[in-house]
């Protein structure tokens, strides 16, 4: 009788602790940015503010080029098949993102928080802990969550989430602030990335399609 109290002890423990590390919020999760086709920008910093309050400063800063999107130019966006991510290391889920960047076409310099709802949380869980039904699990890399951030010109950003299946699901949408500094926190002496050649081309023939993001 006392080894079947122990053995049920020993159950009860292991079953505990297992159920511990089974937090919805823990991630893993990355970070990426995209621009519309054409308007060229260079993200200079980021961060978040996860479910338990933490901020994790500087994620990372990286170019922001956008694909063509069939036929809507510079109106569309490439959410799936452009960007790059970056790992959010140690974060649990956000509850809200920050970025500063260049947009090029401009050129000016933007920056602000973006909140993070709940629902977009909610995608995020399911890509980190449902099988998608229409693809075989093998053929995806370990499970991680992906937030996608679209970087507009006029300081708007757009937010994707990306479901189990690599779907991209629309969950926010901010106006954000110019940076009085400027490029580089005033650092760069005004002075902006170059824009591409194949964008400015892009731009002296269609111009810049504010109120279309």
């Amino acid at each position: 009788m006392r080894t079947l109290w122990i053995l049920l002890g020993a159950f009860l423990t292991v079953g505990c602790q297992a159920s511990g590390h089974s937090d919805p919020d823990a991630g893993p999760w990355a970070l990426g940015f995209i621009t519309p086709y054409a308007m060229d920008g260079w993200v200079e910093d980021s961060a978040t503010v996860d479910v338990d309050g933490n901020l994790y400063r500087r994620i990372g800063s990286s170019s922001s080029g956008g694909r063509k999107n069939g036929t809507q130019g510079a109106s569309g966006w490439l959410v799936t098949g452009g960007g790059k991510e970056r790992l959010v290391v140690d974060a649990k889920l956000p509850v809200r993102i920050y970025v500063r960047w260049q947009s090029l076409v401009e050129p000016q310099t933007y920056q602000g928080w973006i909140e993070f709802p709940e629902s977009a949380r909610q995608v995020m869980r399911n890509a980190l802990t449902k099988e998608c039904s229409s693809v075989p699990e093998t053929t995806f890399l370990p499970k991680r969550a992906s937030v996608r951030l679209g970087l507009a010109p006029g300081g708007i950003v757009q937010v994707w989430a990306l479901d189990e299946c690599r779907r991209a699901i629309k969950v926010a949408r901010a106006q954000v602030e110019i940076e009085p500094k400027g490029p580089d926190l005033g650092l760069s002496g005004g002075t902006y990335y170059p824009l591409q050649d194949a964008s400015k081309l892009y731009v002296e023939k269609y111009g810049i399609p504010y109120g279309s993001w």
